[in-house]
């Protein structure tokens, strides 16, 4: 059955997968990866790949995310045949435009009792879980912990409480799972909860989405990350209390630090656009995610999209978590560069940084500071070339300590992690709301912001300057500097997020806050 395109008939069919990246952050090296695997499959077997928005989480979808998404997947050579863009004939394929669908499938599972109405509220939940814990007993929580009486639902109801709709999933018992590349996993039941698919605002969790998308997108494999497989019993329920057939899963394997934990913003760049804009060849970036537990039957490190797809067999792929390192893309977008001739070479490093629209950002903010042309470069390097080098001694400040300006720079980070919008002027009101609530004179308060991101604090406007640099470049630049003065542990990282919430929330002064 492995790698196979037929489904349990035994006929052939049209293969179809799709990737659904979901709006709420900067693009994904992850994401790029599972599409990548997915795009090869489709076109190895003669199918259509198709892209879908899961943007079911209101609060923090944004419409900049996902033209970020569609741009950073077109910039690495990744095309798609349906998508919110592009159309398709089993459209929408943005799921907060398919809600009345989902209303009516939920429905649908309650009339046959396949679900119920949950009043509780998130107080008795956590109640529920810990009567649980104290029993000595590890499962989740199932219907018959949830279900209230007839009277109470209707009092609850009459009430205007707000409500959910749960799948019914078995207390006890094993779940067979097929893996395209892992054979058949069982999966206990108990550990399976009464899964949520219909929110209290009538959006659908992702689980529900996703199973009735799936279906009617006419989806006949589901290639995604194994953080996934611990679902998969749900979905499998899902399309038997649908009674329709399940698309063939394969659960790829997750991208992981150096140091084999997942990968992660904080030990290394995740976001697509950090690559684009330090450099990195689209084709060495794709090329490098080809072989991520995949690699070509010869064996060669290099080669492109159009190579791998020939090449492509998804039985290929190993399970062992394999390693996103920096300094091997590196040195692998060092081999694409040295196969370019030296015209191809300029166009890159011209498309790159080397053009007039970009050096017209930079232009106005050092005219004034340099009296020759060749003190430009000194003046303007950082916004050309790699983050200046720094060690702890370039943050000296006679008036503050290295450990107040490593906290400074960590609530700024978290902050401007969370804009959506990058411009100078919203850049500065966040570095001026948290000096403020610091009890800092926002000059002291930029002064580490000054050396993390030009190398020193007498480079021009350092708003300025990240707002030319972008929110990729910046942010990178931010991390290492916290690095450099050291870094900050899982057990302050929980302190100092509950100061900076408090922070946001109230603008408290930091030394109210929690001292």
């Amino acid at each position: 059955m492995r790698g196979t395109a037929h489904t349990h008939h035994g006929a052939s069919m049209t293969v179809r997968t799709r990737v659904a990246p979901s709006p709420t952050g900067d693009p994904h090296v992850g994401t790029a990866y599972i599409a990548l695997f997915n795009a090869c499959f489709a076109r190895q077997h003669g199918g259509q790949f198709i892209l879908r928005i899961e943007d079911t989480d209101q609060q923090r979808s944004t419409a900049e995310s996902e033209q970020a998404i569609l741009d950073s997947l077109r910039w690495l050579g990744l095309g798609w045949d349906e998508g919110p863009d592009v159309g398709g004939p089993f459209g929408p394929y943005r799921q907060s435009e398919r809600g009345d669908t989902y209303a009516q499938y939920a429905q649908q599972l309650l009339d046959q009792g396949h679900a119920f109405r949950c009043y509780r509220t998130p107080e008795e939940l956590d109640q529920l879980r810990e009567a649980l814990k104290e029993q000595g007993i590890q499962r989740a929580l199932k219907p018959s912990d949830l279900e209230l009486p007839a009277e109470e639902v209707a009092r609850r109801e009459a009430a205007g409480a707000p409500s959910v709709i749960r799948m019914r999933v078995p207390e006890d018992g094993r779940c067979p799972v097929d893996d395209m590349l892992r054979g058949t996993i069982e999966l206990d039941w108990a550990l399976v909860d009464a899964q949520i698919l219909l929110k209290s605002d009538g959006m659908p969790t992702y689980h529900l989405a996703n199973v009735v998308d799936d279906h009617l997108m006419e989806i006949t494999h589901v290639i995604r990350g194994e953080e996934w497989i611990n679902s998969a019993p749900k979905h499998k329920l899902l399309y038997e209390y649908f009674g329709w057939d399940m698309p063939v899963l394969c659960h790829m394997p997750l991208l992981r630090n150096p140091d084999k934990s997942k990968l992660s913003k904080r030990k290394n760049p995740t976001s697509i656009n950090f690559y684009r804009d330090k450099g990195y060849l689209p084709e060495a970036l794709l090329n490098y995610l080809g072989r991520m537990g995949w690699s070509m039957p010869d064996e060669r490190e290099k080669f492109s999209l159009a190579e791998m797809q020939a090449s492509f067999d998804i039985s290929r792929v190993s399970l062992g978590g394999p390693v996103f390192d920096v300094e091997k893309l590196s040195w692998l977008n060092g081999q694409w560069l040295r196969d370019l001739n030296d015209e191809q070479f300029l166009d890159q490093l011209q498309g790159w940084l080397f053009n007039r629209e970009y050096a017209l950002k930079i232009i106005p903010h050092i005219k004034s500071r340099v009296e020759t042309l060749s003190q430009v470069v000194d003046k303007a390097g950082f916004c050309f070339g790699d983050a200046p080098a720094i060690t702890e001694a370039s943050f000296t400040h006679n008036q503050h300590s290295i450990d107040d300006m490593k906290e400074w720079l960590q609530y700024l980070l978290w902050s401007l992690e969370a804009l959506r919008q990058w411009e100078r002027d919203l850049l500065f009101a966040e570095a001026q709301s948290l000096s403020k609530a610091l009890g800092v004179k926002v000059k002291d308060f930029l002064f580490p912001v000054f050396v993390a991101i030009a190398g020193t604090p007498a480079s021009f406007s350092v708003v300025d300057s990240m707002a030319i640099l972008g929110p990729d470049l910046s942010r990178a630049r931010l991390r290492a500097a916290i690095e450099v003065l050291g870094g900050v542990s899982k057990k302050q990282t929980k302190k100092l997020e509950k100061r900076w919430a408090d922070i946001r929330e109230g603008g408290v002064p930091a030394s109210a806050a929690g001292e």
